[in-house]
């Protein structure tokens, strides 16, 4: 496991009740996992409002949010009327700190310093670039062109293919069907558009958009992204494959 000391301000919040208050949190990376957690001393958190868990969820296969090596304890979280079960743990590897689930529909807000942060914590290690381009991106599934645009946004993100972002206007939405998946990222917010490709059952949730991406990301905003592992991009006519990358396990998509 590899750790590195933080002095950003970070705290949690449950229905208006500070949950966490550190200003030296450990970001930790569990191993052969690539995004970081928060682990927190003890006084830094609200003990009053942890209880321990009475058994331990049952573990299936991979779980984003949930811890991926062995934990210590487990406790549940008690704020008012609510009770969000299994929400924190320590960790064998971490037994001097507590750390909190990201997981949607518990902790109801986390920030950094004063701004508001979804999905994950930031790694300071981590940096994504969305820079506008005159080169011509061609998108296809199954031989049909999805997209042909010369107006990208590329998007170079840390440990992730290039994500080539099309204006609407350059994209085939009328072979597209809208999902019902959302995501979000800890760098460029909440997509909040996917599409399935309409005539194949396989390509679901194959393209997706940010109505209102993070200011550091702001040209991708409306614009278009395929997932570059499942669909044939081109560039300038050069094909770029078909990557591997975490989301080429489906069990790392949005549904």
């Amino acid at each position: 496991m590899k750790t590195f000391p933080s002095d950003r301000w970070v705290r949690a919040f449950v229905e208006g009740t500070t949950v966490v208050d550190s200003r030296d949190p450990l970001l930790f990376w569990e191993d052969g996992f690539p995004v970081p957690g928060y682990a927190f001393s003890a006084e830094t958190v609200e003990l009053a409002l942890l209880s321990e868990s009475a058994d331990a969820p049952v573990r299936r296969g991979f779980d984003f949010f949930g811890p991926k090596g062995e934990v210590r304890t487990w406790f549940d979280v008690v704020s008012g009327e609510r009770m969000l079960p299994h929400a924190a743990w320590v960790l064998a590897g971490l037994a001097d700190r507590i750390v909190f689930s990201w997981r949607p529909g518990l902790i109801d807000r986390w920030q950094e310093e004063d701004v508001v942060v979804r999905g994950h914590p930031r790694d300071p290690f981590h940096r994504v670039d969305a820079l506008p381009s005159s080169r011509q991106v061609r998108v296809a599934a199954n031989g049909v062109v999805l997209a042909d645009t010369r107006h990208p946004v590329l998007l170079f993100e840390t440990g992730l293919p290039t994500r080539f972002y099309i204006p609407q206007a350059d994209v085939r939405l009328d072979l597209l069907r809208p999902a019902a998946a959302i995501s979000v990222c800890a760098y460029k917010g909440q997509a909040d558009r996917y599409w399935d490709v309409a005539d194949d059952p396989n390509l679901t949730s194959v393209a997706w958009s940010y109505s209102r991406p993070t200011p550091a990301v702001a040209e991708i905003a409306e614009l278009v992204a395929f997932y570059n592992e499942r669909v044939d991009i081109t560039v300038d006519g050069a094909s770029q494959g078909r990557p591997a990358s975490p989301f080429s396990d489906p069990a790392h998509r949005p549904a």
